[in-house]
């Protein structure tokens, strides 16, 4: 039999029996085998002659409870990577949190693996096709349905504009999502674009082109106003092919984000809805670093392409937040994080009635 002793140790497992099965006094027994009371009190109050686990019973962590509770949620809920999930954490919640600390927080909570978390889909998987490389002023742009709110007597729109190479994002909300809408969104979006645009891509809604009409498929005609703002401007428009949204793919997954906003959040106004809006496409833009930018931020990316090309841009990409000051930001996240916290709660509840 192998007997492990603490190398300090004063008592042997025979002895500890011995004194758990002595009815001695305390201060008998310690003369007796020399050595101190507590250290006969010690092996009298337990139910073994092994050493216990020095494993604290309460784990020293950065996090307190409730914010370990909105992080996992946050996990769930916006299927965050790691890095994305450090940086909103550190501006929102606890701004001295470490990457370790964060991956054991999930890990201990059972959501460490991120593909585990995702949706299954059933049947054999299409290959996935990436985007070929453009330089900057390669734009992705779509339209989404907003959800109607209390002050308003009909729904809005979401037009929204991606570029390419920099993951770098534009959107407005207009009442109708007609011609004269988004051609209009495009010129506010040409003057608006830190660089020069020179391709564009969007479906083949009626907004954008008149190249389905009512005898069917027909090459474009180009009087339509979305191609006339594209033509004074030397845009080639790019149109998908019908029934593929997937080729538009990347803008479809940042209406998905905005999909998640809208689906986790709860609004009492068209302002608030549109408050909302306007600071997630601030924190998307110049607080999230994407894995496809090698964990950069779009603005971090706009600032490297125009470093290397300048001769791409129009204006200097620069950190400016504008009307939206980062204390709105800051108030908009805590009351998304409440949100979130209440959801959780309701879903708990559901679960014990």
């Amino acid at each position: 039999m192998n007997i492990h002793l603490h190398a300090n140790a004063t008592t042997t497992p025979k002895t500890r029996q011995y004194i758990q099965v002595s009815h001695q006094s305390v201060t008998h027994l310690a003369d007796e085998l020399g050595v101190s009371e507590d250290t006969i009190r010690r092996w009298k109050g337990r139910d073994g002659v092994a050493y216990g686990s020095h494993t604290p019973h309460r784990l020293q962590t950065t996090l307190t409870p409730t914010q370990e509770a909105v992080v996992v949620e946050l996990r769930k809920t916006l299927l965050l990577p790691l890095d994305d999930l450090l940086v909103v954490t550190r501006e929102f919640i606890h701004p001295d949190l470490s990457r370790s600390a964060l991956d054991r927080c999930l890990r201990r909570h059972g959501v460490s693996n991120l593909k585990a978390l995702l949706p299954q889909e059933e049947g054999a998987k299409t290959p996935v096709k990436t985007f070929k490389a453009y330089a900057p002023g390669f734009v992705h742009v779509d339209v989404k349905y907003l959800p109607q709110m209390p002050d308003e007597d009909q729904r809005t729109y979401l037009f929204a504009a991606i570029d390419r190479a920099t993951r770098w994002v534009y959107v407005e909300i207009l009442a109708d999502k007609s011609a004269r809408s988004a051609s209009g969104f495009l010129s506010r979006l040409i003057d608006y674009a830190p660089f020069a645009i020179t391709k564009l891509l969007t479906d083949n809604g009626k907004e954008f082109t008149d190249r389905f009409g009512v005898t069917g498929e027909r090459q474009p005609t180009g009087t339509h106003a979305f191609d006339q703002v594209c033509a004074d401007h030397r845009i080639e428009h790019r149109l998908t092919k019908p029934r593929t949204p997937q080729t538009n793919g990347m803008i479809e997954r940042f209406n998905g984000r905005i999909a998640d906003v809208l689906r986790t959040h709860r609004f009492d106004s068209s302002a608030s809805l549109k408050a909302t809006l306007i600071r997630f496409v601030y924190l998307y833009n110049y607080h999230i670093p994407q894995k496809n930018l090698n964990h950069k931020t779009p603005l971090q990316t706009l600032q490297q392409w125009y470093a290397q090309h300048p001769h791409l841009f129009n204006k200097i990409p620069r950190n400016h937040p504008g009307p939206d000051t980062l204390e709105n930001i800051k108030i908009a996240i805590q009351e998304y994080l409440a949100t979130v916290n209440q959801i959780s709660h309701d879903q708990e509840r559901y679960h014990v009635e």
